[in-house]
């Protein structure tokens, strides 16, 4: 596999959202097949790599479904957007500017503390299970527009999970993965059990 053929081709793939706020990186030293790092909120970029060595051992559309769940995990991580606890980071950080200029080193600790905090807990929120089955969800809508039924990009995505952990040599898949897969099987009609919206973190 070309990869720069193939990056061009995952580019159309791409709802413009991915393609202005994501970039696609040949990485063919990593042992996953294709990866993203969690962005911080001053990253301009948010790589997506691949090993295209491994990623051409999977079929077009488990591709094409692969890469719309990895860039609608990214651009759905929003850092500012309206929510308490990105609004106790923002406090914090001002406080915390407003502490250093007074040479206030309680002030500044506490205001630090807060922002950590905050900034925690925005992160566990964008790595849980939830974020993880609307990514799947989000996929499977922008896949809709590049002539798949729902049907069809679910299964692709569920067998490209399995797939990707078989070419990863890793013993099976991992907890939030199983999660993924039982609710696509939902979705796909090959189970009649799917997870509850609002039993999703509680698992």
């Amino acid at each position: 596999m070309e990869a720069n053929l193939e990056i061009r081709r995952l580019l159309d793939v791409m709802p413009a959202s991915g393609r202005m706020m994501t970039k696609i990186v040949s990485k063919p030293e990593q042992k996953k097949v294709i990866d993203a790092a969690f962005p911080l909120p001053w990253s301009q970029e948010r790589p997506i790599y691949i090993n295209f060595d491994l990623w051409r051992r999977l079929t077009k559309p488990q591709r094409d479904l692969l890469l719309l769940y990895q860039v609608s995990w990214l651009i759905g991580i929003k850092w500012i957007k309206p929510d308490i606890y990105q609004g106790v980071v923002l406090v914090g950080l001002l406080g915390g500017v407003i502490e250093a200029a007074q040479a206030d080193i309680l002030g500044v600790v506490i205001a630090g503390g807060l922002s950590a905090v905050a900034g925690t807990r925005i992160w566990k929120m964008n790595q849980s299970q939830e974020a993880e089955i609307t990514a799947d969800k989000t996929a499977i809508r922008i896949a809709q527009r590049r002539n798949y039924s729902e049907v069809e990009a679910a299964e692709h995505l569920l067998t490209a999970i399995e797939t990707v952990a078989k070419i990863e040599g890793r013993s099976g898949l991992d907890f939030n993965e199983l999660i993924r897969c039982q609710n696509l099987r939902a979705i796909s009609g090959l189970s009649p059990v799917g997870i509850p919206n609002n039993k999703i973190d509680n698992w």
